[in-house]
C-alpha cells in the first residue's frame, strides 16, 4: 500500500501518536558529511524526513549532493525518523531548541505545532508565484488562517478495490459511486451472497476514513471557532446512515472492534465486495491471495454529491527556531519541483502535489500497458489514483485537535450501532462533549 495510506493504519490517520527525543548526533546510515563540515563558513541545514532509509538514501542523497553543488556554503545534514516517534522527537529538539530546519510531517501534526507557534509562516520565505507549481486544493491544505505553514510533498489518493464475482452475484457490474447508492448495494451484496459489501472502521484511533465520509456527505466538521458544526441536518443524516446499516447487520460487527487491517483480511478472504485502499494493495493481493486477485478490478472511490475524494498529504515544514529559513525553503521547492517529484513518485509509487510532475506522470501512466496482466492492472489502478486527485482535497481539515475529535465521534457513533443510544442522541453528545474540550483548550 501506498506509503502514507499504510502508515496511518499502522498508528495511521490520516496521524496521532505523540512524542521522545532526537538524537541529533551524526547521520548514521543516511546522512550526509563532506570536507569542511566542521569549518566555520559553512553552514549545516538539518532536514528530517519519515521512514524514507533505507530505501531512498540514493535518491535523497543525489538530490542532497545536486542542490549543495548549486548552493556553495550549505550542507545539508538528512536524518530519517521512524514515524511512531517523530512527534516525540521534534517536540523534545523544540523544546531544547535543537530543532531541524525542514522537516518531513503529516499535516495534523504539522497543524498542532503551527497552533503552538513552532512553525514559520513561509509567506516571507517563498518566491512569488511558489503556489502556481502545486495543485491548489493540495497547497491549500498547508495554510492555517492567513498562515502557509507547510509546502507539499507526496500524496496518495485511495481508490475503490472491488471483487467482481460478488459484484455480478449481488446484481452490480461496478460498485456504487456515491454513499447514497451505499444501502441498497450492502443490502443485495448481504442477501445474495452471504458477505458484506464494504468495512468501514469506528476505532477511534484507527483509520480516519469514516469521518472524511462525513465531509462527503455534507457534514461540515468544524466552526471558525473551533466549535463542533456537525450537530446539523447532514449530520443526523449521516450518524443515522452508519447506525442504520449496523443495525441492519450491513456491516460486519467487527467495525466497532477491530480496524482497517481487519477490512483487508477479510477481503482476502472473499468476504467483503470492495476496499478503499492505494493501487500497491493489487501487488500484495496477488502475492497472498491470488484467487482473489484474479477477480479484482479498480474502481473510482466512493464520493458524496460534490464528488469530492480525500487525499492524504506529506508536507515540508520549517521550524520557527531554523537560522537559515530561506535556505530551508528554497530547498524544500527544490525537493518538491517537478523532475524531483515525478523521480520520487516513480520509485514510491505515490502521487506528486507539484502539477507539472502529476501531468507527466498521469501521460506515463496512460501509454502503453505494463506487459504482463498483472502489471497491467497495476498500472490501470495507479492511473485511477493519479486521476482522482482532479477532485480531491483533504477532506478533514488538519485541525489541531483532530486526532480527539475523530475518538470523541466514533466513540458515540459506536454507541449508536449498538443500540445503547439513538443516532440523534448519539450526535449530540458527540457536540456537546467536543465543544467542552474545545472551551477548554481554545476559550
Amino acid at each position: 500500500m501506498a506509503l502514507i495510506q499504510s502508515r496511518r493504519r499502522f498508528l495511521e490517520l490520516l496521524g496521532g501518536g505523540s512524542a521522545a527525543a532526537l538524537l541529533a548526533a551524526g547521520l548514521g546510515s543516511c546522512g550526509r558529511s563532506g570536507p569542511g563540515a566542521d569549518s566555520a563558513a559553512l553552514k549545516v541545514l538539518n532536514f528530517w524526513t519519515l521512514d524514507l532509509a533505507p530505501k531512498f538514501n540514493g535518491y535523497l542523497r543525489e538530490l542532497i549532493a545536486a542542490w549543495e553543488s548549486q548552493n556553495p556554503g550549505l550542507q545539508v545534514r538528512w536524518t530519517d525518523v521512524p514515524w511512531s516517534s517523530v512527534e516525540r522527537k521534534l517536540l523534545a529538539a523544540v523544546f531544547a531548541r535543537t530543532a531541524p530546519d525542514l522537516v518531513n510531517l503529516n499535516p495534523p501534526f504539522a497543524a498542532n505545532l503551527a497552533s503552538k507557534g513552532g512553525l514559520l509562516d513561509l509567506s516571507d520565505v517563498l518566491p512569488a508565484g511558489a503556489a502556481d507549481a502545486y495543485l491548489p486544493a493540495i497547497w491549500e491544505a498547508g495554510r492555517q488562517g492567513a498562515e502557509q505553514f507547510a509546502i507539499p510533498w507526496y500524496l496518495t489518493a485511495r481508490i475503490t478495490m472491488a471483487n467482481r464475482r460478488l459484484l455480478e452475484r449481488a446484481g452490480y457490474s461496478a460498485p456504487p459511486s456515491t454513499w447514497d447508492q451505499v444501502p441498497a448495494f450492502a443490502e443485495a451484496v448481504r442477501r445474495r451472497t452471504g458477505r458484506y459489501a464494504l468495512f468501514v472502521t469506528v476505532v477511534p484511533d484507527d483509520s480516519a476514513e469514516l469521518l472524511e465520509t462525513l465531509v462527503q456527505m455534507g457534514v461540515k466538521l468544524l466552526d471558525g471557532e473551533q466549535r463542533a458544526a456537525f450537530n446539523s441536518p447532514a449530520g443526523r443524516r449521516a450518524f443515522a446512515f452508519w447506525s442504520d446499516l449496523y443495525r441492519r447487520g450491513l456491516l460486519p460487527r467487527e467495525v466497532v472492534s477491530q480496524g482497517y487491517r481487519r477490512a483487508i483480511e477479510l477481503y482476502q478472504a472473499g468476504d467483503l465486495a470492495q476496499v478503499a485502499t492505494g493501487p500497491d494493495f493489487l501487488r500484495n493481493l496477488q502475492t497472498n491471495a491470488p484467487g482473489i486477485a484474479a477477480v479484482t478490478a479498480p474502481f473510482a472511490p466512493l464520493t458524496g454529491a460534490s464528488a469530492e475524494a480525500n487525499v492524504a498529504v506529506m508536507n515540508l515544514v520549517v521550524p520557527k527556531q531554523s537560522a537559515l529559513a530561506a535556505e530551508a525553503a528554497r530547498f524544500a521547492l527544490f525537493l518538491t519541483n517537478g523532475p524531483n517529484q515525478l523521480a520520487f513518485a516513480e520509485q514510491a509509487r505515490v502521487l506528486p502535489s507539484n502539477r507539472q510532475a502529476l501531468q507527466q506522470l498521469e501521460a506515463s501512466l496512460a501509454a502503453a500497458p505494463a506487459p504482463g496482466a498483472q502489471e497491467a492492472l497495476v498500472q490501470r489502478a495507479r492511473l485511477l489514483s493519479a486521476q482522482t486527485l482532479r477532485q480531491a482535497r483533504v477532506l478533514v481539515p488538519a485541525s489541531p485537535g483532530v486526532k480527539r475529535l475523530q475518538a470523541i465521534v466514533y466513540t458515540q457513533l459506536q454507541r449508536a450501532m449498538l443500540g445503547q443510544v439513538g443516532s440523534d442522541a448519539a450526535l449530540t453528545a458527540a457536540a456537546d462533549e467536543w465543544n467542552r474540550y474545545s472551551r477548554a483548550r481554545w476559550g
